[in-house]
């Protein structure tokens, strides 16, 4: 299937330069412009991007669901899911009684799940989770498959020759894009196993050194909980101790096209915190065949369900019965 591209960083290019300019020629703000959208309606600035590109994109989740039975390094406990507790009655709130509920989750780390590791995470004097600027918020995509280098080699790396070869197909990677590299190590997802596995796939340190220096990057993205499997974890050291960040744990690069993409990047805002739970959503062009479009599904008001959520004990989350 050929996709056509997503206009909407060239707008955003447009936007950008346009506000800048306005800056140098007065020291006011200037009023946000306004074009002539469809039957003569009018759209003021970024949200004739959205109108025209991002709402008939397709959206994609490269998120896995935290529960307290997923993949976790053994050096952490395991997270436990319990329902919050009045601290006057001592009793769980409930539907019934209190007319809501609510959930405690006792996270023992920030390293579960889908992440976003800060600097900080290795190198203390680099930024934490709540210190990384909000222009990360939504970035081109580039995904790099090794797929079939990992079929062969179930260690497999990814090497500076696989991103050369992607962009002798695609282009040149363009600067501070996010590259997320694809194995399908994620398919067999929430397998605890996955976390004792010794051999597993990863990236390279010439290939991270590579993207960064050479390509100017964001960061990077991977599916296994590590970035390398060498003694020293010498990829995510020089990564960490060099002021870069990178994802872990992402989920579903299958369903997204090597380019063409954009990428929002969400996680909670925590003091000092050396990890984030993390959400990344894939944007694509609207003839891509995965993902949902806005208006596709119900969204305000949201469906009702015909099961209700209910606490289940031997899980130790809530599930609809």
């Amino acid at each position: 299937m050929t996709i056509k591209p997503l206009p909407s960083l060239v707008v955003i290019a447009g936007l950008m330069f346009f506000g800048a300019a306005c800056d140098r020629r007065a020291p006011t703000s200037p009023e946000p412009k306004t074009t002539v959208g469809p039957a003569g309606s009018t759209e003021l600035g970024l949200w004739q991007v959205y109108n025209q590109s991002l709402k008939g994109a397709k959206y994609i989740d490269l998120t896995h669901t935290l529960t307290p039975s997923i993949p976790v390094w053994k050096g952490f406990a395991p997270a436990k899911f319990a329902p919050t507790v009045n601290p006057q009655t001592n009793q769980p709130y409930t539907y019934k009684k209190d007319g809501f509920e609510a959930t405690h989750y006792n996270l023992t780390t920030d390293q579960y799940g889908t992440q976003l590791d800060p600097p900080a995470h290795w190198a203390p004097e680099y930024p934490s989770i709540d210190e990384l600027p909000a222009t990360y918020a939504i970035r081109p995509l580039a995904v790099i498959s090794i797929v079939d280098q990992v079929a062969r080699d179930a260690g497999y790396h990814l090497q500076q020759s696989d991103i050369e070869s992607w962009e002798t197909r695609n282009g040149r990677i363009p600067p501070g894009s996010v590259v997320m590299v694809r194995s399908d190590w994620s398919k067999k997802w929430p397998d605890p196993e996955l976390a004792n596995q010794k051999v597993f796939p990863g990236v390279s340190l010439d290939a991270l050194k590579f993207l960064h220096q050479q390509r100017q990057i964001l960061f990077h993205g991977h599916e296994p909980l590590d970035t390398d499997t060498t003694p020293t974890l010498e990829g995510e050291h020089w990564l960490l101790h060099n002021g870069y960040a990178q994802a872990e744990g992402v989920a579903n690069l299958d369903q997204v096209p090597e380019k063409g993409c954009l990428v929002t990047i969400g996680y909670p805002k925590f003091a000092g915190g050396l990890g984030g739970y993390a959400r990344y959503i894939a944007i694509c062009p609207t003839d891509w065949k995965f993902g949902v479009a806005v208006g596709e599904t119900p969204e305000a008001p949201l469906p009702k369900n015909d099961k209700v959520l209910r606490w289940d004990a031997k899980l130790g989350i809530r599930v609809r019965k």
